[in-house]
């Protein structure tokens, strides 16, 4: 099971940036951020499976940029299962580059970053 599934949210949700995709009256997608001092962390991007495939992840992790150059930060950084290469790979087509891998629980967590421009 992905951490993202066993996170509080109820903590999470009091504490960070949330923004949400909604189609229909319902939530399809959302990304939750934290500023840092020298860069916008991307906590959790999901998209719900029916909607996948259809650009609402682009459009996340868009605005998470325009965020980031709002608020100043030059990098947006995430990580993620390295299990999970279809997510890897998404991050790549969005100019998002491997800055490291570690093992963690019999896998690989995999560290990303992406410089903004200007």
């Amino acid at each position: 099971e992905p951490l993202p599934m066993r996170a509080d949210y109820d903590k999470a949700v009091a504490e960070h940036p949330f923004d949400l995709a909604v189609e229909d009256d319902r939530i399809v997608g959302m990304i939750e951020t934290m500023l840092a001092d020298d860069h916008l962390w991307i906590e959790n991007v999901c998209v719900a499976p029916n909607a996948q495939g259809r650009g609402i992840g682009r459009l996340l992790l868009e605005l998470a940029e325009r965020k980031a150059i709002e608020a100043g930060r030059p990098e947006l950084r995430l990580l993620t299962n390295g299990a999970f290469e279809a997510n890897v790979s998404l991050y790549k087509r969005h100019g998002y580059i491997v800055d490291r891998e570690e093992p963690f629980m019999g896998g690989v967590t995999v560290y990303m970053s992406k410089r903004l421009a200007g």
